[in-house]
């Protein structure tokens, strides 16, 4: 494998399959080999706020990322250094204490709603991949993510998708499509289209 890191960016909208697309590729790769960033992770630190005030939070538009952090530690993976990835408490909305530290491996998987939108992001990728899977099976994978792993209501939910998810996604996270040097409907259930990305990761890894 080569010695500079093979980025790859996974984008697409929310409950879209990036992770299980994420999942099929560490299946198919050396688990050693491979390090994983989730864009959910550099959401801004909110502790100077209150808990009211962390809630009216829009965390689908793209100033709700630390995305200057996220460009400092590319480029440190791409080094070759470790880097300290910052965990997000979806039940605080706001960045825990503690860090995660991750070392520079072969293959760099970034995952993230939006991590398409931004230039900077894009121009640090080698490989840029949009999940793309219909909005009714989308919006049943938040309901039942959002209500069984981060303590939400179906009313908050429902009401947090109409007002906010969906109107972002058609305005910040569908354009970044035409981004992408693959698309793959439907996510790690296109067992062609993941075939065909591993291939093209062990070609240049």
């Amino acid at each position: 494998m080569n010695a500079k890191p093979l980025i790859i960016g996974l984008a697409g909208g929310t409950g879209s399959g990036k992770t299980s697309v994420t999942r099929a590729i560490l299946n198919a790769l050396p688990p050693e080999s491979v390090a994983v960033l989730e864009h959910d992770s550099y959401y801004k630190d909110q502790s100077d706020l209150s808990f009211e005030e962390r809630l009216k939070t829009n965390y689908d538009h793209p100033f709700a990322f630390d995305t200057p952090l996220l460009i400092e530690h590319l480029e440190k993976l791409q080094r070759g250094a470790t880097i300290e990835k910052p965990l997000y408490s979806f039940v605080k909305h706001t960045r825990l204490p503690e860090t995660q530290l991750i070392p520079s491996k072969p293959v760099v998987i970034l995952e993230g709603i939006l991590i398409l939108e931004d230039e900077r992001i894009r121009d640090l990728l080698d490989i840029k991949v949009y999940v793309d899977t219909d909005a009714d099976v989308r919006i049943i994978r938040r309901i039942v993510r959002d209500i069984g792993e981060r303590g939400r209501t179906l009313d908050s939910v429902v009401d947090q998708y109409l007002n906010v998810v969906r109107p972002m996604h058609l305005r910040f996270v569908e354009p970044t499509k035409r981004y992408a040097d693959i698309i793959i409907p439907e996510g790690a259930e296109n067992t062609v289209a993941i075939d065909l990305l591993v291939s093209k990761i062990l070609h240049d890894a």
